[in-house]
């Protein structure tokens, strides 16, 4: 089971220009963390996918050995995790993660 999720784990990063692994959805966070994240990805105007880990336990519970992160939320652009609440509140205060979405976007469209 595992190596099913961390499949499905990398379709979801791959296929998605950004995703956010939350606790929670975007319009109904269960943690304060995910909903920061969340809302920093949003007040850019782009567009994110959004997962709940809630909604499937063995996202849950692998999601952490994708990439070696134990926390969540994870936020992923460009296929490549750039880490959590804080760093995503770090990136958008400095402008940087518009920027990063924009082109992980742009990418994805070619």
């Amino acid at each position: 089971m595992k190596e099913q999720t961390l499949e499905l784990i990398r379709q979801q990063v791959t296929e998605n220009p950004v995703v956010i692994y939350m606790k929670g959805t975007p319009q109904f966070p269960m943690c304060g963390f995910s909903s920061r994240a969340a809302q920093a990805l949003a007040a850019t105007g782009l567009p994110f996918a959004a997962v709940n880990i809630f909604d499937d336990e063995n996202i849950y519970n692998f999601l952490p050995f994708y990439q070696d992160w134990p926390t969540f939320p994870q936020i992923y652009v460009g296929g490549e995790l750039i880490g959590g609440c804080d760093i995503t509140l770090e990136l958008y205060e400095s402008g940087e993660l518009k920027d990063l979405m924009q082109k992980a976007i742009d990418e994805a469209a070619k």
